[in-house]
């Protein structure tokens, strides 16, 4: 038992020094020491303070074990001195206890402060515990002995330095207590390891009871810890080939077929690293085959990956041998003596030769193909070669001496064929460069070579025809129609052109136009793959057709037609399909057809029965050449003017109702009175049954091509002497088939006055 003593310092006053400094005093002061965890009875007496005075004086104590915690530990007889212990202490929870004490006069001024410590002597009354009361680990089979295996660590709550806290570890139990196998662990740092060798298949687990001991003098206390080993199970068993099935014969030319199958024993445990057999093939010249590892069943499946030939080798002798996946190992006890590492013999690192077994594998023959002398062969032809053209030779021989015909595969065309015999290939179409089935100027044919043999046997090759290009095509605009829009002065646009020959045959190319365009039309630029159509101010709004000649580079040219419409790009960026303008457009559009049609229903009865003189000449038959032209709404429309039915009222009725939308309202803009004869015997019911027909005609002509009356923009123009006042046209209604004279009285100002001209005098109101 370690006994603490008092330490007493003096802790006086001011006046207290005076004192002293008077009178000679004496403190009598034992030295006391609590034991840890004392039985006790309570209260019991620690000791007595005494203080040598000439006068009374009155005993105060303060501080731990008193009102401190721990609290109640000690009290003090205030008159005497004596010193009381109430109850037990834990030195693990306090080792000391400091106190404050005071002694004082009647007067209640202090005499003298002292300042005490009372030591708690320790007991051995802990044991040294281990961190887990279970420790579980895994060891190698193949570990050498002497390895580590675990670190034990354990800790003592007892007064450090003392034996109560001093410890030692020992092994108390080993189980199963294996000959072969000695686990120790060092007394001091608790590491432990092993004797001997470990076997998995006599002790897949050790279960080792571990001790930690103190070295109390009174008591000695102790705890243990339970250590669980696998023995993780090594390879110190060797594969052995047991047997093998299969038939042992592959068809030539053939892969991905398994003729064997080789069964392995291995006393490891299944499924792991140990068990797992590698095969490895000796003999394969060429690498036909690969050999792979069943997981399931450990068994080496041999497998075709490159074809065989019969004609080369018709039996294939192989030597397959096994090993596992991780290295060999064994350990064996030779000796054991009594200090040290045992004497084993191990043979880690020089391993045994594997199994082995040599297997033959039959290569079945089969009827091969024949085989071209080039599989892949690249020629020239001519486009537009003619038909007969020989082209190239192919050639193909029998590796079984079989009779065997050439044969087009693939010519999608439909341009060559091939002798049968002789291999020879000649044209029997005439080749097109620009054809869909030519991709980079090369055209692709296949052609076989076919044997008699049971089942026939095909022998492919590729054929790839360079056709060279002729200039067999002339340039092309990539559209027929372009808008330019209208100005004051000039505008343009775009003429873009392609050829579907190549080079020098193509692009760049020169454009020209052709006709009357002085004034109207010309080109800037005018060579390169895209023109610049220049529109000069004089070109009213409308549809044009301007002749446009392109050609190569070569002098190959050709003329197109191109529509180009003129419009107000301000109203609309497409002149050809206004879309915000399109409903509103259709209404105006069919009443300017509609009051058309009631005019030439009106003017051409009147017509038919009299004219504005009594007697007249007809006009001799003759082509559209002698036709008179003159301009309509002229002041004095003359004495013979006169409308007859000419024989083409169906073509003329078809030009004028074709004629420009923008036109149809126009006083001076290009609406032209034709003079016809007419035939005597054309009677005035045949005539209105003809124009009914043909009104009909024209009507559901005219509701399937609305969306092109749509392509027009209206255009207003001014009366003549009032040009800076825009008139708007009316709104037409469909007269009823009863009153002429009434339809006219609808059509408005405009359409009477164009009606006055050729209105006789008699028939007027």
């Amino acid at each position: 038992m370690l006994f603490f003593f008092f330490l007493v310092y003096y802790l006086s006053s001011a006046a207290c020094s005076e004192l002293l400094s008077r009178h000679r005093r004496s403190w009598i002061i034992d030295s006391f020491t609590i034991e840890e965890g004392h039985p006790g009875p309570f209260p019991y007496v620690l000791g007595k303070i005494t203080i040598d005075r000439d006068y009374q004086v009155r005993f105060d104590l303060y501080g731990e074990g008193l009102n401190e915690e721990p609290k109640g530990v000690l009290t003090i007889d205030k008159e005497s001195g004596t010193l009381y212990v109430n109850r037990a202490v834990d030195y693990e929870e306090k080792t000391v206890l400091k106190l404050r004490f005071e002694a004082m006069k009647t007067d209640s001024s202090i005499d003298t402060k002292l300042g005490v410590e009372i030591g708690i002597s320790d007991i051995n009354d802990n044991p040294p515990r281990f961190q887990r009361d279970l420790f579980e680990i895994s060891v190698d089979e193949d570990a050498t002995q002497g390895s580590h295996v675990q670190t034990m660590v354990a800790y003592d709550k007892d007064e450090r330095g003392t034996p109560n806290s001093t410890f030692h570890y020992e092994i108390k139990s080993v189980s199963p207590n294996h000959p072969d196998t000695e686990f120790t662990i060092d007394s001091q740092s608790g590491t432990m390891s092993f004797k001997g060798c470990l076997d998995h298949e006599v002790a897949e687990m050790f279960t080792v009871v571990v001790e930690a001991k103190d070295h109390g003098d009174v008591v000695s206390l102790s705890s243990s810890s339970t250590v669980l080993i696998h023995v993780q199970d090594g390879n110190n068993h060797l594969p052995a080939i047991s047997g093998q099935t299969g038939s042992g014969k592959v068809k030539e030319h053939e892969i991905g077929t398994s003729p064997l199958r080789l069964h392995t024993t291995d006393k490891d445990t299944p499924s792991s690293a140990a068990w797992r057999a590698k095969y490895t093939i000796q003999g394969d010249e060429g690498a036909h085959f690969k050999i792979e590892t069943d997981p399931d069943t450990n068994d080496g499946i041999l497998t075709v990956v490159k074809p065989l030939d019969f004609e080369e080798e018709a039996l294939r002798e192989l030597t397959i041998s096994v090993e596992n996946e991780v290295p060999y190992f064994s350990c064996k006890v030779k000796e054991r003596p009594p200090s040290g590492l045992w004497k084993v013999e191990t043979s880690k690192g020089d391993v045994p030769p594997p199994d082995t077994v040599k297997v033959s594998i039959e290569v079945e023959d089969v009827n091969d193909p024949p085989v071209f002398s080039v599989s892949v062969k690249e020629v020239a032809l001519e486009e537009n070669a003619p038909i007969g053209t020989w082209v190239e030779k192919v050639t193909a021989v029998e590796p079984d001496s079989r009779n065997f015909v050439y044969k087009v595969g693939s010519d999608p065309a439909g341009w060559v064929t091939v002798d049968p015999q002789t291999g020879d290939i000649t044209t029997v179409g005439t080749p097109d460069r620009e054809s869909p089935h030519v991709s980079d100027g090369f055209y692709t044919i296949l052609l076989h070579a076919l044997d008699d043999g049971v089942p026939p046997m095909t022998g492919t090759a590729t054929l790839n025809i360079h056709v060279t290009d002729q200039n067999d095509n002339v340039p092309q605009p990539t559209v027929d129609f372009v808008d330019v829009c209208v100005s004051d002065g000039a505008s343009s646009t775009n003429i873009s052109a392609f050829d579907l020959d190549d080079h020098p045959y193509a692009g760049p190319f020169t454009f020209e136009l052709l006709g009357d365009v002085k004034g109207k039309w010309k080109l800037n630029p005018s060579n390169g793959y895209t023109a610049g159509l220049v529109k000069e101010p004089g070109v009213y709004s409308g549809p044009h057709t301007v002749d446009v000649k392109i050609s190569d580079m070569q002098g190959q040219f050709a003329v197109y037609n191109l529509s180009v419409t003129v419009c107000d790009c301000s109203v609309t960026p497409n002149c050809r399909h206004p879309q915000s303008t399109a409903t509103t457009a259709a209404p105006g559009a069919l009443a300017i057809v509609f009051a058309s049609l009631l005019l030439i229903m009106c003017l051409l009865p009147m017509a038919v029965f009299m004219t504005c003189r009594k007697e007249f000449a007809p006009l001799q038959p003759s082509d559209s050449s002698g036709d008179t032209l003159m301009p309509s709404n002229i002041e004095c429309p003359g004495t013979d003017c006169q409308v007859v039915i000419p024989d083409n009222i169906e073509a003329w009725f078809t030009e004028e109702t074709h004629r420009d939308p923008s036109n149809w309202g126009g006083q001076h803009h290009g609406i032209k009175h034709r003079h016809f004869s007419k035939r005597e015997e054309a009677s005035t019911m045949n005539f209105h049954a003809a124009l009914q027909a043909l009104l009909h005609q024209r009507l559901s002509s005219l509701q399937e091509n609305e969306a092109d009356l749509l392509d027009y923009e209206p255009h207003v123009y001014a009366e003549e002497g009032d040009f800076d006042v825009l008139s708007e046209l009316e709104n037409i209604i469909l007269p009823d088939k009863d009153s002429y004279q009434k339809a006219l009285n609808n059509l408005g100002p405009k359409f009477k006055q164009l009606a006055s001209i050729c209105k006789p005098p008699h028939i007027q109101n």
